[in-house]
């Protein structure tokens, strides 16, 4: 039996890819323990009998960690670092060394993100794997923005000089040991990166606990179905695309029914419409089981969700690994991208039309499905966890 430590930062979609490989851990014998700033929200996604240990930093939503809606690339980006993560990184670390105190792990399992994960397992001398929960870092980025890409390494750099190993020299976006990547070259592309340690695992789906409650009797079976959403981190951006989404939809109520996630409450209530079932929020995983196309903002989760399930997508991305994970989409043939911004209800409709009627798109849709499935997810992820342990001792 062997320990591992999740470092996570305090985002739904960086916590639920976790879930799925630390209940498998768990299931073949293994003991589980969690780091992050928003306890209660590891606790609602993994369970209420998980082991978390509390660190201190900012939660997304809190005064001072709010980031403008209308900021977009460079500067979107430079916030998500500067104002965000790094931050994030110093006030995480006291609580990761006492985590690793109290816990004594075998192995630290560090989200890409979670920079004091990586730093303060090398500085300890553990051994530690990324959790690669967006593949963005492996498209190209930061090819547009080579002086942020450089002033980023910068401030890795000053980082480490204060938390991790000075004498160090991985960066803690990408461990030498083990880079556990949840998605595959399917749709990741020619660039993904291929060495010993790295392994595409795809989505991790399994561990999830039950999503909220769903009219599923509402369906309507002579009808293609659509789902929108913008993730759980875009509702403060998202009024103006959900609008014209509506209008689009509307205008094909004859022959789509679709499902609105809209936990802004930024459209009218729709609870005896036949035509749209708009909700705070939805059991994504089984309600795409019975969806025909998705609409979102690009998200790696969703993205790779959807795709699971051989489901097409329209993709608006918004900022910061959207717009990568939006042309791995559409390279692939899976989907079609429109402008997030200055989308319109036709320019949706005719998206829609097309990813619901091109049988190309269903057909990349499904070969990227049967490669995730084929990847192992969740399983896959924890039996290479489970022999790094072995490797390192």
């Amino acid at each position: 039996m062997s320990g591992f430590l999740f470092v996570v930062p305090p985002l739904t979609g960086h916590i639920n890819p976790a879930v799925g490989v630390a209940a498998r851990l768990t299931a073949h014998g293994h003991q589980v323990a969690w780091a992050c700033a928003d306890p209660a929200l590891v606790r609602r996604l993994a369970g209420a009998d998980a082991v978390v240990f509390r660190c201190a930093g900012p939660v997304p939503g809190a005064p001072g960690a709010v980031r403008p809606p209308d900021l977009r690339g460079a500067e979107a980006l430079r916030f998500l670092w500067e104002g965000y993560l790094l931050p994030l990184a110093d006030a995480m670390a006291p609580g990761v060394h006492a985590a690793v105190a109290g816990f004594r792990p075998d192995v630290v399992v560090a989200d890409q993100q979670a920079f004091a994960g990586a730093l303060v397992a090398e500085r300890l001398g553990l051994p530690w794997a990324t959790s690669a929960t967006t593949s963005a870092e492996f498209g190209g980025a930061y090819d547009a923005m080579p002086k942020v890409a450089d002033r980023l390494r910068r401030r890795l750099a000053e980082l480490r000089a204060r938390i991790g190993d000075p004498a160090g020299t991985a960066d803690p976006r990408s461990s030498p040991h083990l880079l556990l990547v949840f998605s595959t070259p399917e749709l990741i592309g020619p660039r993904a990166p291929s060495a010993p340690h790295i392994h595409y695992v795809g989505p991790s789906l399994a561990g999830r606990p039950a999503g909220p409650d769903f009219p599923w009797e509402r369906l309507d079976r002579g009808r293609a179905k659509i789902l929108v959403t913008l993730g759980t981190a875009n509702a403060d951006a998202g009024g103006r695309f959900l609008t014209e989404a509506l209008a689009a939809l509307r205008e094909r109520a004859d022959r789509i029914q679709a499902v609105i996630t809209d936990p802004a409450g930024t459209l009218p209530a729709t609870a005896d419409d036949p035509d749209l079932l708009i909700l705070p929020s939805v059991p994504q995983l089984p309600l795409l089981e019975r969806m025909d196309a998705v609409v979102c903002h690009a998200g790696h989760n969703t993205v790779c969700e959807a795709l699971w399930h051989g489901v097409p997508l329209v993709v608006a991305p918004i900022r910061d690994d959207q717009p990568v994970v939006a042309g791995q989409v559409v390279d692939a043939g899976a989907g079609v991208r429109v402008r997030f911004g200055r989308v319109t209800a036709a320019r949706l409709g005719e998206a829609l039309d097309t990813v619901l009627h091109d049988p190309a798109h269903r057909a990349a849709a499904a070969r990227i499905s049967a490669a995730f499935r084929t990847a192992g997810g969740a399983g896959a992820a924890a039996a290479h966890l489970a022999r790094l342990v072995g490797e390192s001792r």
